[in-house]
């Protein structure tokens, strides 16, 4: 049973691998807001590459289930009885077979979510470039430079209110003769 340990170990370690992926890939797409359509296209290219590894997986699976191959890698391992362990194998390629057709389906999903998330993107980027720039008020910040050569941004001024005071509570004025 040694080296079905061998073989099955860096399998595993390759679907677990896959499955952290799928899982990263999935939580960064379903952050809000989304990120521009680059990172997008960046995850999408991620999910394309995790799918192609998860499809050649798949065929390497198809492959090694046939039953003389099933024979060949069970050829060493000595039993009473042969029947059972190729069952056995057999039992346990199927099952690894379904774990990667699950993250193929999880992809799938991932793939069609980060494609809508891009033409949404994509969207909202043409809107914004479409639309004209704010037109500059006339009370916006404006900037001055100082002696040292740096530039500080100045507020606006105020204009300062004369306080109008009420005829009613000023004394009468006297008149000079």
């Amino acid at each position: 049973m040694k080296i079905g340990l061998r073989v099955v170990l860096p399998k595993t370690l390759l679907l677990a691998m896959a499955v952290a992926t799928t899982a990263a890939v999935a939580a960064r797409a379903q952050t809000p807001g989304g990120g521009s359509a680059g990172q997008l296209r960046a995850q999408l290219r991620e999910v394309e590459a995790s799918e192609t590894e998860l499809r050649e997986r798949a065929a390497e699976l198809d492959e090694a289930m046939k039953p003389e191959n099933i024979e060949r890698s069970l050829a060493l391992t000595g039993s009473t009885r042969p029947e059972e362990l190729r069952e056995q194998r057999r039992r346990q390629l199927e099952n690894e077979k379904e774990k990667v057709r699950a993250q193929l389906d999880q992809l799938a999903a991932s793939r069609a979510r980060l494609e809508a998330a891009i033409a949404t993107a994509d969207s909202e980027d043409y809107r914004r470039s479409a639309q004209p720039p704010p037109p500059v008020s006339s009370t916006s910040t404006t900037t001055t430079a100082t002696s040292t050569g740096s530039v500080q941004p100045t507020r606006p001024q105020k204009q300062r209110r004369r306080s109008v005071r009420r005829r009613s509570l000023r004394r009468p004025r006297r008149s000079r003769p």
